[in-house]
């Protein structure tokens, strides 16, 4: 059974940045994509960043100043956040595609003003 564990989120100041990681166990094949989104209580998961092949889509509102990665031995995600502002304020989940989708159980980030 394939699980995702994220880690690094937490609280922050804005203009600080923050890593995320998101380790997947279990047997896992032919990964589609790797990402993340976020969600706001109340509001519509958004995408944040994912990569596919052959591309990496970033959300307009990150571009520049997040960044995501993937270790293909470690079947981990990262996304690296910086230049943090409160509307970034948010839970954070990972995403794995393969003929299934698989996410995390998300990670809370607070950027405060």
């Amino acid at each position: 059974q394939v699980q995702l564990v994220e880690s690094g989120g937490g609280l922050v100041q804005a203009g600080g940045s923050l890593r995320l990681s998101c380790a997947a166990s279990g047997l896992i094949f032919g990964i589609k994509a790797m990402g993340w989104y976020r969600q706001v209580q109340g509001k519509q998961r958004e995408l944040v960043a994912v990569i596919t092949r052959p591309s990496t889509n970033y959300a307009d509102t990150v571009k520049g100043e997040f960044t995501v990665s993937r270790n293909k031995t470690k079947n981990t995600v990262y996304l690296q956040m910086n230049s943090l502002k409160p509307e970034d304020t948010a839970g954070y989940y990972c995403l794995i595609t393969t003929m299934s989708v698989y996410w995390g159980q998300g990670t809370q980030d607070t950027v405060s003003s």
